[in-house]
Order: C-alpha cells, then structure tokens, then sequence
C-alpha cells in the first residue's frame, strides 16, 4: 500500500482553475481564476521526493497575465494529521478541533486524471455555516477543460461506485461498491432497495 506522502505526490503539478465563493442559500458571490502549482522542491539521498513546494495565486481582476492579487507560498516535507489522502489522490483536509470564538472548516477534494474538484465548507467564529467554496481544477498541459454546469437531468439515474472511508491514524483505506439511483428533486436511493 502507498503511503500517505506517496499518494499525495500524485497532486503534483500546475493546476488551473477558479475559486467560486457560495452563500450558504447557494447563491454565487464571487468567481476567482487561480493557479495552484505543487513542485518537487528536494530529493533525498535515494532520490524520493523528500519536499514539494506549493503556490497558490489568485487574480481578483480575473486577468492570468496580470500580476496576482494573492500570493501565497509554502514547503511541505511532512503531513499533518489533518489531512488524509485516498488511493485515487482524493483526500479529506480539516480542522481536527472544533473551539468556541474560531473559524472551523474541511476540504473534500476529488481528483480524477487531470481533473481535480474540492469544495470547502467554512463555519464562523459563532459556529453557523459562512460560506462553501467550490474549487475547480484541472492539469496545465493536459488535455483536460473546465466542464459546463451540469443540469438536474444530467444527474438523474443510476450510479455506480466505490465508498472509501479512512481514518485520520492513517491505517489501511476500506472499500466497498455503492449503487444508487438520483430521483427527480435529488434525492437519493440505494439500487435494490423498494422505494
């Protein structure tokens, strides 16, 4: 099984992408183009990756070519438990405690080829749900687009997958296959089960 570090290096690369801001009513408040870029920095004496560096640029105006309007640079050698990775690269990132009078919140990213997409769900100072930010990316250099909004009917019928679930100790990830069908109106119903 690869560890932790080993799949969260299956994130390197430049990723293109926008920061949509979202009411907790769904209402869009502001659309951000970024670039999200996570480099090998250093190697150890083995030659593994042994630190990425990541930068997040933001443009407010929404001009790439223009200079960014945030900025923001670290170095990672290690994770924190924190954050857990997935066998695709997916992972789950969040505060692992919840204190009066702070900002609370928890990214869930999904990552599919060049394609990744997080949501984040941010929770204010009194606890009450703030904002959900919706991050869609995708590879620089990769044939992989920004998909159009999909339709409610888009979304409609059977689904078929996998359930993963994994604790923040890191131990083994657990697997199983799900099936469901999306009904008109969004809800939600096992495959085989009676309505």
């Amino acid at each position: 099984m690869a560890s932790q570090w080993q799949i969260f290096l299956a994130n390197l690369g430049a990723w293109q992408g926008s920061f949509t801001s979202i009411s907790p009513t769904g209402t869009v408040l502001k659309d951000t183009p970024s670039l999200l870029s996570l480099e090998a920095a250093e190697q150890n004496a083995e030659g593994a990756i042994s630190m990425v560096r990541f930068r997040l640029q933001r443009f407010e105006g929404g001009d790439r070519s223009a200079p960014p309007s945030s900025d923001l640079c670290q170095e990672y050698r290690s994770l924190g438990r924190q954050v857990v990775f997935f066998d695709t690269g997916s992972f789950c990132k969040g505060s692992l405690q919840l204190a009066p009078g702070t900002v609370f919140g928890g990214e869930f990213g999904v990552v599919h080829g060049d394609r990744r997409h997080r949501l984040v769900l941010l929770y204010s100072e009194a606890g009450r749900a703030d904002q959900l930010v919706l991050i869609r990316e995708f590879r620089v250099g990769s044939a992989a687009q920004e998909c159009p909004p999909l339709t409610p009917e888009q979304v409609q019928g059977p689904w078929h997958g996998t359930a993963a679930t994994i604790s923040a100790d890191w131990p083994q990830q657990v697997s199983h296959r799900e099936a469901f069908s999306v009904e008109a109106g969004g809800s939600r119903r096992p495959i085989g089960s009676s309505a």
